[in-house]
């Protein structure tokens, strides 16, 4: 029988009622790291609106590695804490509640868009040092030097620290309920600037090399793993290129590459995206599942799960994602911004017949 959007997904022990996913998409609305109202009403929506799995926001797994003052963060017991109750909810609406683990190097220290984005100097109040592969910050061509946080590279005392803090993030994640583990490795942040040539200027045995630029990564991945429990699954989000075509870079033969052995180090999808190393970045034209083929390419290339997004907005456009083989999973962002219940909404276009919460079933299409 062929899959389709609203068949079960099932991932080691795990199932997801059907196959879309809330894109982990920045709220700048912690307090200090920790979740908030927002926070509860924003993830308990689209879970109540019928996804499969609901993904937080870049949840920073050290307080350094927050993109801004007012990003969330899992980097004590009272951060989880605050979220342990929305991950209950979440569950309780039938979808499967994803944490996604990040830390974002040398891109931190900024204040929230919302603000202008700009970059925090590591010396002021609310801001601080970021690290990275590289001793050089992230470049801004509209802010002086004298404006950037200062950026250190990371030695390997440092390194094994970011491995530690990523485990304990997800041992805190595993013991409030989180059904899914996701490591952020996509986007420019840390993770992704050991991945890159563009960010990547190490001769150590973390830099050089396609297997030692990669091997930060693999064991992010391995440590992750090792604490997570057996039959709950560990997702991974790659940028699947830079889009950076006239210089060295990652690119989508590399993210294939790469797959195989997330794999072996015990990721069980992955989450593909693009681009974020460099403002510099060539943007492709950005329609309907523009980066889908990113996505299709590590599939046919690997049998490693994957998950699609990008400008995905239309149900039968996401169904046949789903029903071609293209990916396994379907992550929608904006649309899910604008409209909380599209699952509902896509089920009826479909032809699906799915579970409303039982407060909302007088709105249910007759």
């Amino acid at each position: 029988m062929t899959d389709t959007l609203f068949t079960p997904l099932s991932l080691r022990d795990t199932e997801f009622r059907n196959r879309i996913m809330l894109s982990p998409m920045c709220q700048y609305s912690a307090d200090d790291g920790l979740a908030t109202d927002w926070h509860r009403v924003h993830l308990g929506a689209r879970a109540a609106g019928g996804a499969g799995v609901v993904m937080t926001e870049a949840t920073a797994v050290e307080a350094r590695g927050r993109i801004t003052p007012d990003c969330l963060g899992i980097w004590s017991d009272e951060h989880a804490e605050a979220i342990e109750p929305i991950v209950e909810f979440v569950r309780s609406q039938g979808a499967a509640p994803g944490i996604q683990l990040a830390h974002a190097g040398r891109k931190a220290s900024h204040r929230p868009p919302a603000e202008g984005g700009d970059p925090i100097p590591g010396d002021e109040a609310d801001g601080w040092e970021t690290v990275s592969a590289t001793g050089e910050p992230y470049p801004h061509a509209e802010v002086g030097e004298d404006g950037l946080a200062d950026t250190r590279r990371l030695d390997e005392a440092g390194i094994d620290e970011v491995i530690d803090a990523f485990a304990a993030a997800a041992e805190r994640s595993r013991d409030i309920g989180f059904e899914v583990a996701e490591v952020h490795a996509a986007h420019g942040y840390l993770l992704h600037q050991f991945l890159s040539p563009v960010t990547n200027d190490r001769d150590d045995e973390y830099g050089g090399s396609f297997e030692d630029r990669t091997r930060l990564l693999r064991e992010v991945v391995a440590a992750v793993r090792d604490v997570w429990p057996d039959g709950k699954p560990v997702f991974v989000r790659i940028s699947a290129t830079d889009w950076l075509p006239d210089r060295e870079s990652w690119d989508v033969d590399d993210s294939v590459r790469l797959a195989p052995l997330l794999a072996d180090a015990g990721a069980d999808l992955i989450d593909v995206s693009g681009g974020g190393i460099h403002p510099d970045q060539e943007l492709p034209s950005a329609g309907p599942g523009y980066q889908v083929p990113y996505a299709e390419a590590i599939r046919e290339g690997t049998d490693v799960p994957v998950a699609a997004v990008g400008g995905i907005t239309e149900p039968t456009h996401a169904d046949a994602l789903v029903r071609n083989e293209r990916a396994d999973l379907v992550a929608l962002g904006r649309e899910l911004l604008r409209h909380p219940h599209w699952p509902l909404e896509a089920a009826h276009e479909l032809g699906a017949d799915v579970e409303w919460p039982v407060q909302y079933r007088r709105g249910r299409f007759d």
